[in-house]
């Protein structure tokens, strides 16, 4: 994994990004693939430029708050604040948690989210994570929106491995994959119960680009199975699809979209 300079600083930020308690420099080193004296020298240079801080207690490697408070500037001036409220106020409707993922290529990550459950079991992931695509709801909306044949590369191609608590109906073939996206075409959007993980269900649907109609994100509700069985999860099909609609026009403000 040693690669350029750049990849290396790269692959540096993005464990400290997994690793909230901080990494060793040794850790670091048997990750990069390269020498610790390599290793110290970037860390040290990261350190100086403000984006690492090291804990003087044991040693580890932190990421600072540098690079959390870039993306938000970041959000604050690409149009954030346009598509926020309506994210608010489906997730004041459902009661539930409401995450808008934005297609960048060949990625699907979540990028902002509004938490509706005010009491009660909370489902409430982190946001700037990759969306799975074979096992979520916002995968499989994505991917029922490509034929099948590019589904299964775009999954290919992600090669996330499947978490230790999957839930137990996830797709366990390619077949089974292919036919919940059958189904979601159907309906015009996708329904998960217990796949992602045991307890969780979630529903999610396209947004497109008003100007030629190709997928830019893809909005989901999702919470916990004893209050989203399916028949609950296909009543908030209508207000999921309105409110995808909604972020439709109202992305052609912002640049969150701008792919």
């Amino acid at each position: 994994m040693a690669g350029s300079q750049i990849e290396r600083v790269f692959n540096v930020l993005e464990s400290l990004t997994r690793e909230a308690r901080g990494v060793p420099m040794q850790t670091l080193a048997e990750q990069l693939g390269i020498p610790k004296s390599a290793t110290h020298r970037l860390l040290a240079e990261l350190v100086r430029l403000g984006y690492v801080r090291q804990n003087a207690e044991n040693s580890r490697y932190h990421l600072s708050t540098k690079l959390v408070a870039m993306g938000f500037q970041y959000l604050a001036s690409s149009g954030a604040d346009i598509v926020q409220p309506i994210l608010d106020r489906l997730a004041q409707e459902t009661g539930e948690l409401v995450r808008l993922g934005v297609v960048d290529s060949e990625r699907l990550t979540w990028i902002a989210k509004s938490q509706g459950a005010r009491s009660g079991l909370r489902y409430d992931p982190d946001m700037g994570r990759e969306a799975p695509l074979y096992y979520t709801a916002s995968g499989h909306a994505w991917l029922a929106s490509m034929t099948d044949a590019l589904a299964l590369a775009q999954v290919e191609r992600q090669a996330i491995e499947a978490p230790d608590d999957l839930g137990p109906n996830a797709p366990q073939s390619n077949a089974q994959l292919l036919e919940r996206l059958r189904v979601a075409r159907e309906c015009g959007y996708a329904c998960v119960q217990e796949s992602s993980a045991v307890g969780t269900s979630a529903i999610a649907a396209v947004v497109r680009s008003p100007l030629d109609q190709h997928v830019i994100g893809v909005l989901s509700v999702a919470g916990p199975s004893a209050r989203l069985p399916q028949e609950r999860l296909h009543a908030l099909a209508s207000g999921l699809l309105r409110f995808a609609d909604e972020l439709s026009v109202a992305c052609q403000a912002s640049e969150l979209f701008a792919v």
